[in-house]
């Protein structure tokens, strides 16, 4: 039998989401081996860049110990007020500029302006008002995550088709079935997305606050790995931190994907 006669498969083309996820692979794999890279080659101080089995210890280490859990809770506290102040009060103030031109003119540029302002500048005051503890943490936080979800709800507020607004009139719906029935459906993919970078936003604020005043919270655990120049242990805490940042990140998509954002 001759070899043109025998047929030729085809390999199937791999799908689109296992490419995403072989390149996610392949970049984490390749930044812990310059990681090692760079620990082995002696370049820095052994401490300053400690090897990522060293780091794999460190971090089991912190998983078995009753401390981190305790200072987790006081963060996770801080971060869950700031995200529920920050995030009703900045869904109302958008909510209302959104629908006011004149409200939006003359305050709007206030919220672009003070958004990138760095917030850890208005910490002392929060300290005199709030106190050392958890209350101050929690109110950077708030303050933190306000700016982008009032400037993403505003947006999205605007955004909305003005003939559903008048198919609302016509049904005589009032302000609140309005707002639930037509702007929170509209609005809904934008909000979340103004709610996933303010979360964000709330824990880089709120653990920062802690490295700078304070003996309880993630933050203060990392301040204190670094003071006592135990990297080992400070890198593990920071991976910590990262994960959890990303399992919340990834809770909420999947919360707004469950009712249809």
């Amino acid at each position: 039998m001759s070899t043109a006669s025998i047929p030729l498969t085809k390999s199937a083309p791999l799908s689109f989401e296992t490419r995403v996820r072989s390149l996610k692979l392949a970049i984490v794999a390749s930044l812990l081996l310059i990681w090692e890279a760079m620990a082995r080659s002696g370049l820095l101080f052994e401490d300053v860049v400690p090897s990522i089995v060293v780091v794999v210890a460190a971090l089991g280490g912190v998983l078995v110990d009753p401390v981190f859990y305790s200072n987790l809770a006081i963060t996770a506290w801080e971060v869950g007020t700031a995200i529920l102040v920050g995030g009703v009060t900045g869904l109302a103030v958008g909510f209302v500029l959104g629908n006011s031109r004149f409200l939006s003119r003359a305050y709007e540029p206030f919220l672009y302006y003070l958004g990138p302002t760095p917030k850890i500048i208005f910490f002392p005051l929060l300290i005199m008002w709030f106190g050392i503890g958890p209350g101050s943490k929690a109110a950077l936080g708030a303050l933190s995550s306000f700016f982008p979800i009032a400037i993403a709800t505003a947006a999205a507020i605007r955004s909305v088709d003005p003939i559903l607004l008048r198919v609302g009139a016509s049904f005589r719906l009032s302000r609140w079935q309005t707002f639930y029935k037509i702007f929170l459906p509209a609005i809904r993919g934008p909000l979340t997305n103004g709610f996933r970078l303010g979360l964000g936003i709330a824990i880089i604020g709120t653990v920062l606050a802690e490295t700078k005043l304070s003996n309880q919270g993630i933050g203060y655990l990392i301040i204190q790995t670094y003071t006592t120049f135990n990297m080992a242990r400070m890198y593990a805490l920071l991976l910590l931190l990262f994960a959890i940042a990303i399992l919340l990140n990834a809770a909420l998509s999947r919360l707004a994907r469950r009712f249809g954002a």
